[in-house]
């Protein structure tokens, strides 16, 4: 499925998408319409034999947004698929598929002792042995931004057409919410393959770039549909979503969040957070996140994100208080979850720690 992202809202004279030169700030173009930013990534496959779940009937489908296998050789760490899905057919009557964005690592080359998995959350079960299937030779689309109106440079680099010229380096492509507010950005290293006159208007191209793009996974797209109309207006936007989706909502709050300019408010504010639905970990930031920055609004997606929030810069100002209702949802669902390594801990708990030792006063109702 190609996903064409175009501009809906009223900046379409400003465009949705910038494409700017990472060291000295100039802007090669401006475009209201960009293909070739969703597509599947580079995944990795890995077959696992002698398959046997531990507590739940099947692993079947999309599996968890961070998978750990964990070899029964305690000398070797643990290895890291995200977002994890089971394949059919199954590696044999008693064999598992899964593929997954590998971690930088992944497992030694040629290992295939036992491990077992777990979701951070729970165990899935264990294997005699796994071996990882070498994927298919992975060429990513061309970006093309279509309707850019370019910048001098550019057009100067077009006319000379060298390979030199047309090799941009190192840029960003800079996304744009309808309300013309920053909301994400991708690193490119863009070579220009073609250019054409555009049916957007006049003196405007469709340019086409190769240049490693990290594609979006295609099931972020309705969430992203959904913030490239504006942040959310009211809170609890994403409480009907699944642990997925909740994922890519979690990051384009953060990415939005680390952009955006926040101004602490002074120390003693009180907040009040509605915890009925954090039954996942992206649930729990997402929450925090809008009880003290508002609708949409970023406050950690992780614990050291967390800390670092709490040191300034991101609405707070030590101390605050805040009231934490419904707490036993948090309670039931983050009490209980596994470190990379399978060690069990709480992260409720450490998540209560951290806000205490940033000058945060919790109590939990």
């Amino acid at each position: 499925m190609m996903i064409t992202v175009h501009e809906d809202g009223e900046q379409g004279g400003q465009g949705r998408y910038r494409l700017t030169d990472t060291e000295d700030g100039h802007v090669w173009g401006v475009c209201a319409e960009a293909e070739g930013l969703f597509g599947e990534p580079r995944r990795g496959t890995y077959e696992l034999f002698g398959w046997v779940a531990d507590g739940v009937a099947e692993v079947r489908g999309w599996v968890g947004s961070r998978v750990w296998l964990v070899p029964d050789d305690r000398t070797l760490g643990p290895w890291l698929l995200e977002d994890a899905e089971s394949l059919a057919p199954y590696a044999g009557p008693d064999g598992l598929v899964l593929t997954g964005l590998d971690d930088y690592e992944g497992p030694p080359e040629g290992h295939r002792g036992p491990v077992r998995l777990h979701d951070g959350r729970r165990w899935l079960g264990s294997c005699r042995e796994f071996a990882r299937v070498l994927p298919p030779e992975h060429t990513p689309p061309p970006l093309v931004l279509r309707g850019l109106a370019p910048s001098e440079r550019l057009g100067r680099a077009l006319a000379a057409g060298t390979r030199r010229a047309l090799n941009l380096e190192e840029a960003w492509l800079e996304i744009r919410d309808d309300r013309g507010e920053p909301l994400t950005d991708r690193l490119l290293r863009p070579e220009i393959r073609s250019w054409r006159p555009s049916s957007h208007g006049t003196d405007l191209i469709d340019l086409e770039l190769d240049g490693g793009l990290e594609s979006v996974p295609e099931h972020a797209w309705p969430t992203w549909r959904r913030w490239l109309g504006g942040p959310p207006d009211t809170p609890g936007a994403w409480t009907g979503l699944d642990t997925r989706q909740r994922g890519a909502w979690l990051d384009l709050v953060r990415e939005r969040g680390c952009r955006i300019g926040h101004q602490d408010r002074p120390a003693g504010q009180a907040y009040e957070l509605d915890g009925r639905h954090i039954t996942d970990e992206p649930g729990l930031y997402l929450a925090l996140g809008e009880a003290v920055n508002g609708p949409g609004g970023y406050f950690g997606g992780c614990l050291d994100a967390l800390v670092d929030c709490l040191r300034g810069n991101f609405g707070h100002t030590a101390p605050a208080s805040l009231l934490w209702r419904d707490a036993t949802t948090a309670r039931e669902h983050l009490s209980r979850a596994l470190a990379p390594d399978g060690e069990s801990y709480d992260l409720l708990a450490l998540v209560l720690e951290v806000l205490a030792e940033g000058g945060m006063h919790v109590t939990l109702a």
